[in-house]
């Protein structure tokens, strides 16, 4: 019997203290309060009489006074009430009494003309800062730029409301979605609401939950220019956050090429000035490796490194964690990680729905941009990369980065392209794109762990079914003194590490071993780790996955800029004979295998497919 123990481990990044501003506002009673005083005893009830006017304004407007009264050394009172930045208050003892009354009335924001007055006609959810955990523990807002979109109401909301429903969210969390629609805040809600549902395993509080979180679901019209827009943003954040430290993440569910129209304005007008801001930023990135320097230029123009989170969800997955942990924390697997135990590595991706092909497939982006440049070769960065220093984000990043470095320029003659048949009715509209919907090629990394070794990929849309998992195949036993009986064909008998994803989530480890009974015949079987028999519990979406990673500053599963530039290296030859239409891409049917140069690619290369679709 073996048994696979898995353990993951994740760091998460402390958020920076916060500091108040030295230009904070402060105002002495010794030296100019509302009744003059020139000795501490009179200092003393100062104090006493400022605190009880601030515990009256609290009870009518506990949302606008957001910290508590602190007695300093000296017996002084910070002035915390207005705004981080604010002017110094004055301190000069020739103030007279009636505008220092003004100042403390405004800080406290009394207006002495009405009886509790409304404070405002939106329902707000304000962040509670009035007990000792609220003041140490950062709110936090995170906007959602693209709201209305199929992404956002399907995807990212949906998994914010898990993560909150959770309990891995804030007390003092603000949702906001931003598009060019005309919308109410209750609008906005209905929109998301019909996406939303609590996990399987659990249900408690449910609907009371599923309410908090509409209540706290905000929308912003854009209107026609973003910089307005962002400026609203950030004004009715600002609102809710109170002075107080306050992080923000904005995540930008928007097409490519809208993305510096929306980012830039966003870096000018709504980033918080008290915590961190952090931008998601959906794939593609970028169309060609020009288009994509560009864009990261532009980016960190306006935004350090740690602030982007380069989110491909598929790198979410339960495999692709795995993937590492497997590995280094088994001695049984490490030791075999090289080309000298490992014959070829197969990455394989296939989904069986055609739904996206219309729109995303038969325009500019293709699999390749799509899949290829993201999700597999992170995966492959991933598998080969050396053991990092740490767990570290930048540590797991600066190996997989040396990985692509090192991936061989891919060869046309290695790569197959293939292209779902249109059956939209449209009879002509395959041969006006040669945009693929199917990818399949040999790559090789030229180092000394892996010279040789040949990586098969192959990822497609609207094949048989879905797929997603990686193959590892062994070398033969060298001078096997079995081999009579495992027969002619001994590749049938190799030892494979398979680590899969669709159709079921699970680790395999094809072996030999002898069948029972009388004689000697060898079998080829099975050790398996099925989640669903190991694992009683719901395993949480990619999107949860990499969102918590976002809010724990864990960047090791997104992209940074010097790894995009690396891998649009690799597939830059391939890209560019498709834009220039040098080549026409193999028709497959719906529900096929795809193109069968594939298979022919793999003899090519001395491996055989698994064909168990």
């Amino acid at each position: 019997m073996v048994t696979v123990v898995l353990a993951v481990t994740a760091s998460a990044a402390p958020a920076p203290p916060f500091r108040p501003s030295l230009a904070a506002a402060r105002f002495s009673p010794v030296a100019g309060p509302a009744v003059r005083c020139k000795t501490q005893a009179c200092g003393l009830r100062c104090w006493i009489a400022a605190k009880v006017k601030f515990q009256k304004a609290l009870k009518r407007h506990g949302w606008q006074v957001q910290r508590k009264l602190e007695v300093l050394g000296d017996g002084k009172i910070p002035d915390r009430f207005g705004e981080s930045g604010g002017e110094t208050a004055n301190t000069s003892s020739d103030t007279s009494d009636s505008s220092i009354n003004e100042k403390i009335s405004m800080h406290l924001g009394v207006n002495h003309s009405e009886a509790d007055p409304p404070m405002q006609k939106e329902d707000l959810v304000l962040f509670d800062h009035s007990d000792d955990h609220s003041e140490s523990v950062p709110s936090l807002c995170i906007a959602v730029i693209g709201a209305t979109g199929e992404l956002a109401r399907t995807k990212v909301f949906p998994a914010l409301f898990a993560l909150y429903y959770s309990g891995f969210l804030p007390r003092n969390v603000a949702i906001f979605g931003y598009s060019r629609k005309t919308l109410a805040d209750e609008d906005l809600r209905s929109i998301i609401e019909a996406n939303l549902t609590c996990r399987v395993d659990h249900h408690e509080n449910c609907e009371e939950k599923l309410k908090e979180f509409l209540k706290r679901t905000y929308y912003i019209d854009a209107g026609h220019d973003n910089k307005d827009g962002m400026e609203r943003l950030n004004s009715k954040m600002a609102h809710i956050e109170g002075t107080h430290a306050a992080n923000r993440i904005f995540y930008l569910a928007v097409p490519q090429e809208a993305l510096l129209d929306v980012a830039l304005p966003l870096a000018n007008s709504a980033q918080t000035k008290h915590g961190w801001n952090r931008i998601i930023i959906e794939k593609p990135f970028g169309f060609t490796s020009l288009s994509s320097q560009r864009d990261t230029e532009s980016l960190l123009s306006r935004f350090e490194e740690k602030q982007i989170y380069r989110i491909d969800h598929l790198l979410g997955k339960d495999l692709i964690e795995n993937l590492t942990v497997l590995r280094f924390s088994n001695l049984v697997f490490e030791p075999l990680w090289s080309r000298t135990y490992i014959r070829n590595v197969q990455v394989i991706f296939s989904e069986e729905t055609a739904t996206e092909i219309q729109g995303r497939y038969f325009g500019n982006y293709g699999i390749i941009r799509d899949i290829v440049h993201s999700h597999i070769l992170q995966t492959i960065a991933l598998f080969a990369m050396e053991p990092p220093v740490s767990l570290d984000g930048e540590d797991i990043r600066d190996e997989k980065v040396k990985v692509l470095r090192s991936i061989r320029k891919v060869d046309f003659e290695d790569v197959v392209l293939g292209q779902l048949k249109d059956t939209s009715g449209k009879v002509d509209r395959h041969t006006k794109s040669m945009t693929p919907t199917y990818f399949a090629a040999a790559m090789y990394i030229d180092n000394a762990r892996w010279d040789g070794v040949p990586f098969l990929i192959k990822t497609g849309m609207g094949l048989m079914k879905n797929r997603a998992e990686i193959r590892i195949q062994f070398r033969h036993v060298p001078g096997n003194i079995y081999r009579e009986r495992i027969g002619h064909d001994i590749d049938l008998d190799t030892n494979e590490l398979v680590l899969r994803d669709l159709p079921e989530e699970a680790i395999l480890l094809k072996v030999n071993n002898k069948v029972p009974g009388l004689g000697l015949q060898l079998d080829a079987s099975e050790l398996n780790l099925l989640y669903r028999d190991r694992y009683d519990v719901e395993v949480p979406g990619s999107y949860e996955h990499l969102l918590l990673d976002v809010l724990d500053g864990d960047n090791h599963l997104f992209m940074r800029s010097d790894e995009l530039a690396a891998a649009w290296n690799v597939l830059a030859p391939v890209i560019h004979e498709i834009d220039q239409n040098r080549v026409a891409p193999e028709l497959y049917e719906a529900g096929d295998k795809g193109p069968v140069n594939a298979y022919y690619l793999a003899a090519k290369h001395g491996v055989r497919w698994d064909d168990d679709w």
